[in-house]
């Protein structure tokens, strides 16, 4: 199966969000999903909004986030980075230098939830200039009209966020999720399921209906609470991977 980890950049500091990457790698997960930290994260939960928050203290910008993805590109150049953040970030230079600087960070993809697919301010447009792939977010509140709509459209992936609301919650695995997943896929597009997924269970019943499964405030809540000294940084390190071969080993 393929598992789909979620991080901060700059979280709770460069060094340490780069030694998060490696942990994640040698855990198993296949691809990076890097967040740019924002500080109206409005499809995070708690975990994810203290964790930008504490980045951006520390004066953290676009640029320097990207910095930190370009070191771990460089250290994992065989691990596909995915961008996630919002649309205020990509605004700020402009969609498509946005997407130029991602590209030139090493990044293979962009997600940002709230530029929807029908209404993205030509951020598919700016992917297929340099390279990358825009993954729209599909959710269970959308009409089927809409998911069918974006299906259609030829993505290579949409990421399903598996409930409605923030990231964080539990997600209960039920029949319905996993209509809502065929769903999504309808088109051939490949899908990364994710939202509140903690454990092995959960990822083994959803490794069946995905391409990868997308874990995140998992690993961010392991540092939460760590990260104050290099002890708990270390532990936080070693519990990430732990986390990461749980979720891709059974």
């Amino acid at each position: 199966m393929n598992l789909m980890s979620h991080l901060i950049a700059g979280f709770p500091d460069a060094e340490t969000s780069i030694a998060i990457a490696d942990a994640l790698v040698k855990g198993g997960a296949n691809i990076l999903e890097i967040q740019l930290a924002f500080s109206d994260p409005s499809a995070d939960g708690p975990a994810i909004q203290t964790a930008s928050t504490v980045a951006l203290e520390k004066g953290y910008s676009t640029r320097q986030g990207l910095e930190v993805v370009k070191k771990i590109h460089e250290r994992h150049p065989e691990t596909p980075i995915y961008i996630m953040t919002y649309g205020s970030l990509a605004f700020t230079p402009g969609i498509d230098n946005f997407v130029r600087m991602c590209k030139d960070a090493g990044v293979s993809a962009c997600i940002i939830p709230d530029l929807p697919f029908d209404c993205d301010e030509g951020l598919t447009e700016a992917c297929k200039k340099h390279g990358l792939e825009n993954i729209p977010v599909a959710a269970p509140s959308m009409t089927k009209e809409r998911l069918e709509t974006m299906a259609s459209k030829g993505f290579k992936y949409i990421y399903a966020a598996l409930r409605a609301g923030t990231t964080g919650s539990e997600t209960t695995i039920d029949q319905a999720t996993l209509d809502f997943i065929d769903m999504v896929g309808k088109g051939g597009a490949k899908v990364l399921g994710g939202f509140g997924i903690r454990n092995g269970e959960q990822s083994k019943v959803l490794s069946k209906h995905v391409y990868a499964v997308v874990a995140g405030s998992v690993f961010v809540n392991i540092v939460l609470g760590n990260e104050d000294s290099a002890e708990g940084r270390k532990k936080a390190i070693a519990e990430i991977e732990a986390k990461a071969k749980e979720l891709t080993q059974f």
